[in-house]
């Protein structure tokens, strides 16, 4: 299980195991969990649904970064979730996934390449 948790104003995002299941905690009345904040620029999934099947299939990087790793090239199948290209900002990496099932019709960069914050990288087709 994943969780968001805020500690000195830095979100944190971690993994839970449950090792014991306890039925009272299952019962417990817990609010709905509020969606993870968006970086700034970033398009949010409201935002998506108002834009064109078109725009749907360009993918953007999330960050303002370098390109580390390419993993699909043109004519290439790629299904949800498949790691497509990984990027590095301040010395994270971030991972993009394939957002449906798809064919790349184009890529955009290469390793070592730098990139802007919503930069086309990858359309799909």
């Amino acid at each position: 299980m994943k969780l968001q948790i805020t500690v000195e104003g830095k979100s944190y995002e971690v993994e839970v195991e449950v090792l014991e299941e306890d039925e009272g905690a299952r019962h417990s009345s817990y609010a709905q969990p509020s969606p993870p904040p968006l970086l700034p620029g970033a398009l949010s999934y409201g935002q998506l649904q108002g834009e064109n099947l078109a725009d749907m299939k360009r993918c953007h990087s999330p960050v303002t970064g370098l390109v580390i790793k390419v993993n699909v090239q043109p004519g290439q199948t790629v299904q949800p979730n498949d790691l497509m290209m990984v990027l590095e900002a301040m010395k994270m990496e971030t991972n993009l996934m394939a957002p449906c099932a798809a064919t790349v019709k184009s890529v955009s960069v290469a390793p070592g390449d730098s990139v802007k914050l919503n930069q086309v990288v990858i359309e799909l087709e």
